[in-house]
């Protein structure tokens, strides 16, 4: 696939433009069966699944208002004990509540290194061209795309637990516009996920393919968002430094 997707034509490679067009259909399918069985296929994977907020019109279903993540966050405070891979519960969250969203709480299994959509192509054609095993991936909102990792885990030491400003927990997404490090007390949106403004969380790479170790992937995406900077994006853009 890599090498005939990483065909340059007009200065576009045809890799680029098939994850453009790329529009899956299970991302919009909610009925008949399609969207439990991603979920199910996500949680096989080993990916703790809880219910999240859903989109009601331009607002969130939460009806906080100015909800700062609509449709992003968590239906229970206690996301992090209800996250499950349990195909039972999962059932019943998905035939009783038919429009939620539902999130994967990262650091237990595994991260997410979350980057700009443009980067993430950019890095994602990078990788596999080098035959290097990627993971799952997902576009989000049109504008991110998440790597699925092998967690960093939990050392019983917790000297040896590493630290950097490229973790990202819910509250402090704004903070991180380059390079999103979700482990220990976060969370993302799993697709299938629907989104304010008709946009929604969809697989570019399903759940079937093994978690990678973060490391193997954070030198291509890093390298990505510095040069998708360059190439005049906004300042915000630009990588996090990664200090130990």
């Amino acid at each position: 696939m890599g090498a005939e997707f990483g065909r340059r034509t007009g200065g576009q490679s045809r890799f680029s433009q098939w994850l453009r067009a790329r529009r899956p259909k299970e991302a919009a399918d909610d009925d008949g069966g399609g969207r439990t069985a991603l979920l199910l296929a996500a949680a096989a994977a080993g990916l703790p699944l809880a219910p999240a907020a859903h989109p009601a019109g331009y607002r969130c279903s939460c009806e906080r208002i100015g909800c700062p993540t609509p449709a992003r966050h968590p239906l229970s405070f206690a996301w992090q004990t209800q996250s499950t891979t349990d195909r039972a519960q999962i059932e019943r969250w998905a035939e009783h509540q038919v429009e939620a969203n539902f999130i994967t709480a990262t650091g237990m299994v595994h991260d997410v290194l979350d980057v700009p959509v443009e980067a993430g192509r950019s890095a994602l054609e990078r990788l596999l061209a080098a035959g290097v095993e990627v993971g799952p991936v997902a576009e989000s909102g049109g504008d991110r795309m998440m790597f699925f990792t092998a967690t960093r885990g939990t050392p019983e030491d917790e000297d040896e637990w590493w630290p950097c400003e490229l973790d990202c927990h819910p509250e402090t997404m704004d903070e991180h516009p380059g390079l999103r490090w979700h482990c220990r007390g976060s969370y993302v949106l799993v697709p299938p996920a629907r989104l304010p403004g008709e946009l929604d969380v969809h697989w570019v790479r399903g759940p079937e393919h093994p978690l990678p170790e973060p490391l193997t992937l954070l030198e291509a995406l890093t390298d990505a968002i510095a040069r998708y900077a360059d190439a005049g994006a906004e300042p915000e853009s630009a990588a996090w430094p990664l200090r130990g």
